[in-house]
């Protein structure tokens, strides 16, 4: 795989990662996420027009054409696959699956994807509780949707108060930081899990799972959705 190849597939899936944060996908967000410069994101992003993956809108936002998203979904999968082999059968830590899988979604043929969803028991999200998109083409079925209506950001339910949740989805791009992972995970921010949401105190929440509290920041909680109880 080159190195062209593999750019490519990083900002395909930057894309996609932003569409389901909600985020605008502009040029400025993937220089942020990538810690690229403009001008580099620029070049990038206009090859891709070229190639036929993206389309600039009149309003600046990256607009992925079908051909480009039908690859972004699968590198997508890719890497949420590999996400669950690194935790279900290699036990790799946590904070440390994100940034591995990123090497293997370039690597990984849709033969071996096909292997890893019956050997993973047909699993439908991540370990941080994401959708793997596409698994429809490797002919098993689609998962729904998940609720979103249903969830909170933490950051936003600390502002109303805060209270009991139960942990759904952390989002891709705080999976990246590694002490991070480690410090959500020591207070039980994992999906599945569930915690005490304190009230907002500046740039930080206190938040408490089981024996532990801790002040998380704001910016980092955003990134995390959860069910109230």
């Amino acid at each position: 795989m080159n190195d062209l190849i593999d750019t490519t597939e990083m900002y395909l899936r930057t894309i996609y990662e932003l569409e389901e944060e909600g985020v605008v996908p502009l040029r400025a967000r993937i220089a942020e996420r990538l810690q690229q410069s403009g001008p580099t994101v620029s070049q990038t992003v206009a090859r891709m027009e070229r190639d036929g993956l993206v389309v600039v809108a009149d309003d600046r936002h990256l607009q992925l054409t079908d051909h480009g998203r039908e690859l972004a979904i699968a590198v997508m999968r890719k890497h949420r696959l590999a996400e669950r082999l690194l935790v279900d059968v290699i036990g790799l830590e946590w904070e440390h699956v994100h940034n591995e899988a990123c090497r293997w979604e370039h690597v990984m043929s849709e033969a071996v994807e096909r292997k890893l969803v019956k050997l993973l028991d047909h699993p439908t999200t991540s370990p941080y509780g994401n959708p793997i998109p596409g698994l429809d083409k490797l002919g098993d079925g689609e998962p729904a949707p998940p609720a979103e209506a249903d969830l909170v950001r933490l950051d936003e339910f600390a502002r109303t108060g805060g209270g009991r949740v139960e942990i759904r989805r952390i989002a891709e791009h705080v999976q990246l930081d590694e002490s991070l992972m480690t410090e959500l995970k020591s207070v039980g921010i994992v999906p599945g899990g569930t915690v005490t949401v304190g009230k907002a105190n500046g740039g930080t929440i206190e938040v408490t799972g089981g024996d532990t509290t801790a002040q998380v920041a704001s910016s980092a909680l955003h990134a995390v959705l959860a069910q109230a109880r």
